[in-house]
């Protein structure tokens, strides 16, 4: 029996996200087959909303792992060509990930990784650029485990995150967006957690469902060297395989000088971090404000949009909101507010435990 939920989420990723038409070149890309009820509704949707060329995939993480695994320098040095020629054709993206072991690339070669990430690197660039993109998630059971949830209840959180109406989250976003843009100077406080920095000249972006889903924040990025002070995250995050709990990072003239994280996982956050002179930087610095999303699900497209969150980015910066930094490595960590933090922006308490206090945001705090 088909799922309406389905079906709705469908529509806003077609309608609304990519806004898809008649002439597009589409991909869908999923990771993981779970997603084939999600798959077979846009596909349907693409063709009746006029697409030129609908293609789909389905990739597997549990095959991908023997990539890192086995291939030699020549093989990890191949530019699939193929791939990017495609890529130039494309009018819209939208990968879904559907997942059954978030864990599976824990113990894969990380330097084979970090190769290969920035070996493929022009193709993400492509598609960013390039392209009306979105990605998301569908439900499995290995996420709702993740989430500490049964299918059911995460299904209902999933959906709930999504199908929601997204004209209204952006009317919302925008008073966020000009107080950002017109504030010069951010200070976050909390346990443990101390930062200053500016964001001078650099615009507050709206995340309102266009590219990401679910979605719900406001990024911009600080002033590269401007950054002074530390930060610990206290959200569960998974990069290329490996949980890391516990992560923090001091900074001296916007560069990480010191990184530590919990079950001697520090010399790997820093191995990453040595990726480039970039990966020492922050390239994002965002409020999480879905008001759907209250704790962690150890899974970052939900995470970074917690309501009462923040998240502070080592690495590439946007090109919607560029501080000029650049790196292979874009790592989201979230540090949820909800523990007594504070939000100054320009010496005014904007947020404080999670809930916005400044007058021209409250309507932002959820209604529940």
């Amino acid at each position: 029996m088909k799922d309406p939920r389905v079906v709705q989420f469908a529509e806003i990723l077609v309608d609304y996200s990519t806004r898809v038409k008649k002439g597009d070149i589409v991909l869908i890309n999923a990771a993981g087959l779970e997603a084939a009820p999600l798959v077979k509704e846009l596909y349907a949707l693409c063709l009746k909303r006029g697409a030129q060329y609908v293609e789909y995939s389905f990739s597997s993480s549990e095959i991908d792992r023997y990539f890192y695994d086995l291939a030699n320098k020549k093989q990890l040095g191949y530019f699939p060509q193929h791939k990017m020629d495609f890529y130039k054709q494309l009018t819209v993206y939208i990968g879904i990930a559907a997942g059954n072991n978030s864990m599976v690339m824990a113990n894969a070669r990380q330097e084979a990784m970090v190769a290969y990430q920035k070996l493929t690197k022009p193709l993400v660039d492509q598609r960013v650029k390039h392209t009306r993109w979105v990605v998301t998630r569908y439900p499995t059971h290995s996420a709702a485990q993740e989430a500490r949830m049964s299918l059911d209840e995460y299904e209902d959180y999933l959906f709930s995150a999504c199908c929601i109406d997204w004209n209204k989250e952006s009317r919302k976003q925008d008073k966020l967006k000009k107080l950002i843009d017109k504030t010069r100077k951010v200070r976050v406080a909390a346990p443990d957690t101390d930062l200053c920095f500016s964001i001078e000249g650099l615009p507050g972006i709206k995340c309102d469902g266009r590219l990401n889903m679910p979605d719900g924040e406001v990024f911009t990025a600080p002033v590269r060297d401007s950054v002074q002070g530390h930060i610990t995250y206290n959200c569960p995050s998974i990069y290329q395989g490996k949980e890391y709990n516990g992560v923090r990072l001091e900074f001296k003239d916007g560069r990480i000088v010191k990184a530590t994280a919990e079950a001697g996982m520090s010399a790997s956050l820093n191995k990453i971090l040595d990726t480039d002179d970039g990966a020492r930087y922050v390239g994002e610095f965002s409020l999480g404000i879905n008001p759907g999303i209250r704790q962690p699900m150890r899974n970052i497209l939900f995470d970074e949009k917690i309501f009462g969150s923040i998240h502070f980015t080592p690495g590439q910066a946007y090109d919607e909101c560029d501080n000029g930094n650049r790196s292979a490595v874009h790592w989201d960590m979230v540090r949820l507010l909800t523990d007594g933090g504070e939000i100054w922006f320009d010496d005014v308490l904007i947020q404080k435990n999670g809930w916005f206090v400044y007058k021209d945001l409250l309507e932002l705090n959820p209604t529940e």
